[in-house]
């Protein structure tokens, strides 16, 4: 019976995903921001008008990051400007998704 439960168990941990899965990392089109959320999660969500998104996540137009990640609050502001001025943004995702299907991002940059 004991070999039988740890036979099971480790089918188990093979099974389970972990909270995040792996992509491709790169650059997005410039594109308008749609929403940009401020969460209690530690975490900032933007929603841009994506057609494509360079990791494969399952979201094309919702991103994230960490707020405790060092330049998340320079990203945050840049985000905010674009929607704001109604300006054009592109993000550098990192290749990773969260359980939602959410890019990761490390990088902003913002057009005219």
């Amino acid at each position: 019976m004991r070999k039988r439960l740890r036979h099971y168990g480790f089918a188990a941990c093979l099974i389970v995903p972990g909270a995040e899965a792996l992509a491709d990392a790169g650059w997005t089109d410039y594109v308008p921001v749609r929403e940009l959320t401020p969460t209690i999660h530690e975490r900032f969500i933007v929603r841009l008008a994506a057609s494509e998104n360079p990791s494969g996540c399952r979201s094309k137009e919702y991103f994230y990051q960490n707020y405790e990640i060092r330049g998340s609050d320079k990203m945050f502001h840049v985000l905010l400007e674009a929607l704001a001025s109604g300006h054009q943004v592109r993000v550098y995702v990192t290749g990773r998704c969260d359980l939602k299907g959410y890019s990761e991002i490390s990088s902003v940059t913002i057009v005219p």
